[in-house]
């Protein structure tokens, strides 16, 4: 459970680090065109894709952390009981959904591949390297929610408002201690 933790804190940091990159570039680029310096021509293309794969990777952490976008409104009409039903039914059916899209992620790479398509914009690389994130992401999305279909969130409304600690926290806060 460790490792799952600190590989969903990776990915969690790993989004926050493409982000800063992408808003430090951008800043960069508008500066230098405004001060008539010249600026980097593919900044905004490099722009285009590490926002969809800071998206991919915040997904699983965001997950994790019990941050996704949930029904609470849901959660505080239904009883307890009922609520730990529809949490291990919509973690069935996003495992399902997580799935599905992880395995026709890898057909489109491999289709790609195979054809030898290419992206030429101000960067030239072959097309499949675009869609090597999306099997990866949705499989630790899978593995989300397989791990809360064996281990299902607290039946509460919110985590955060009940006050309880993000799965590995408190390990992490334990093992710090010490």
């Amino acid at each position: 459970m460790k490792a799952w933790s600190r590989l969903m804190q990776a990915c969690g940091a790993s989004a926050a680090a493409i982000l800063g990159l992408v808003t430090v570039a951008v800043v960069w680029d508008v500066v230098a065109r405004n001060l008539g310096a010249r600026s980097l021509p593919w900044i905004v293309e490099a722009t285009e894709y590490a926002l969809p794969l800071a998206t991919f990777l915040a997904a699983p952490w965001l997950m994790f952390r019990y941050e996704h976008v949930r029904l609470d409104l849901l959660a505080t009409k239904l009883s307890p009981r009922n609520l730990m039903r529809v949490e291990r039914v919509t973690a069935a059916i996003c495992l399902v959904v997580s799935l599905v899209i992880a395995w026709y992620a890898v057909r489109v790479i491999l289709d790609t591949k195979q054809v030898g398509a290419l992206v030429i914009k101000s960067l030239i690389f072959p097309e499949w390297w675009l869609f090597v994130p999306v099997p990866i992401c949705f499989t630790l999305l899978a593995l989300e929610c397989a791990r809360r279909l064996v281990f299902p969130p607290p039946p509460t409304g919110s985590i955060a408002d009940a006050g309880l600690a993000v799965p590995g926290e408190a390990a992490d806060a334990a093992e710090s201690a010490r």
